[in-house]
């Protein structure tokens, strides 16, 4: 059985594709990758079908990921079903996510999983910034990634 998990932003362009993309060779670096699919989405749908930002795209190539196969999409309530875990880079798409969530549902904040982050701690937008946002989001979901990683081979073994 495949365990599954989805990571949510806002518009599903920069914070939670770049997150998909790393947690996905994190996964398969622990060996995990058969066993576990990752997804990414966006709570608001401005652009469903539309390619990963290109300044997250570039940030991603230039440490080595291949996030280039990335289409925006938007989470909605129904998709629950499908997930073993929802992830949301930030507090505002977490409450969002809690409020729409059945019960037996786990939705975490991301930065939940990096053991060097404080309670609360979100994966901030680098939407309006500059190059160096996205460097610090790749920085933060590289972090993140190997806590959930850990996480997941502790719920599927």
């Amino acid at each position: 059985m495949t365990y599954r998990v989805c990571l949510v932003c806002m518009g599903n362009i920069c914070r939670s594709p770049m997150a998909e993309t790393v947690l996905r060779r994190t996964l398969a670096e622990h060996g995990l990758d058969e066993r576990v699919a990752v997804d990414s989405a966006g709570t608001g749908g401005w652009h469903v079908g539309d390619p990963m930002d290109e300044r997250a795209l570039r940030t991603l190539t230039e440490h080595g990921y291949d996030g280039s196969a990335h289409r925006a999409r938007q989470f909605t309530s129904d998709w629950f079903d499908r997930y073993d875990l929802v992830l949301a880079m930030d507090r505002d798409n977490l409450s969002f996510l809690r409020r729409i969530a059945p019960g037996d549902v786990e939705v975490r904040l991301f930065r939940s999983f990096d053991p060097a982050a404080r309670d609360g701690a979100e994966v901030p937008d680098p939407y309006y910034g500059g190059p160096e946002g996205f460097e610090e989001v790749l920085r933060l979901v590289e972090a993140a990634s190997e806590g959930v990683a850990k996480h997941i081979a502790d719920e599927i073994d």
